[in-house]
């Protein structure tokens, strides 16, 4: 199970819709292993398949001491109470946004044997859900805010380390990513 590269904001696969998958094979198996050891080496929640540079309709996340890896999920359901919060993403290491979130949806989708379930996140999990299926849609968090930060971390005069938040733009974030071809270390 190797760690694999996440691809940053310029690559243009962030923005293509993934494809379904129509057989679940070895293959998709190594898929989804690879993603949760990438995730968890870049201390993620959640990773879809686009952003390690595969175009197909995969997501893993981790929350609260469960795992989960979805095939082909589909949003059945979405509740009317909309949370406000901060998100970050792997592909965009760096950076934050305030989105908007629905605060429960309903999910169908096939876990990893290609099972066919169908599940009720709320809160934080939800969040971490609907941004993993914005990837497999190449929907990004700077497209769904205007609230958008440069994170930065610096040492404070007693020597503790403290986050700084610093607005910027959606075009100053792709600009910072251009200049950089898309190849960012995380």
């Amino acid at each position: 199970m190797p760690v694999r590269k996440i691809i940053t904001l310029g690559n243009p696969i962030l923005r293509q819709k993934a494809q379904p998958v129509s057989k679940i094979t070895k293959s998709e198996q190594r898929l989804i292993d690879d993603l949760f050891e990438t995730m968890e080496e870049y201390q993620g929640v959640g990773l879809a398949a686009p952003q390690i540079a595969v175009p197909k309709r995969i997501f893993v996340a981790r929350w609260e001491d469960e795992a989960f890896a979805i095939i082909n999920p589909v949003v059945e359901w979405r509740s009317k109470e909309m949370v406000k919060d901060m998100e970050g993403c792997l592909s965009m290491p760096g950076v934050q946004a305030k989105v908007n979130r629905h605060l429960k949806i309903r999910v169908r989708g096939l876990d990893r044997n290609g099972k066919l379930f169908i599940l009720e996140p709320e809160g934080w999990l939800a969040r971490i859900f609907q941004h993993e299926i914005d990837h497999l849609d190449g929907i990004l968090i700077i497209d769904r805010s205007d609230e958008l930060f440069w994170v930065k971390r610096e040492l404070n005069k007693d020597g503790k380390e403290k986050t700084l938040f610093i607005p910027t733009t959606k075009s100053e974030i792709t600009e910072a990513f251009q200049r950089r071809k898309g190849i960012v270390r995380i």
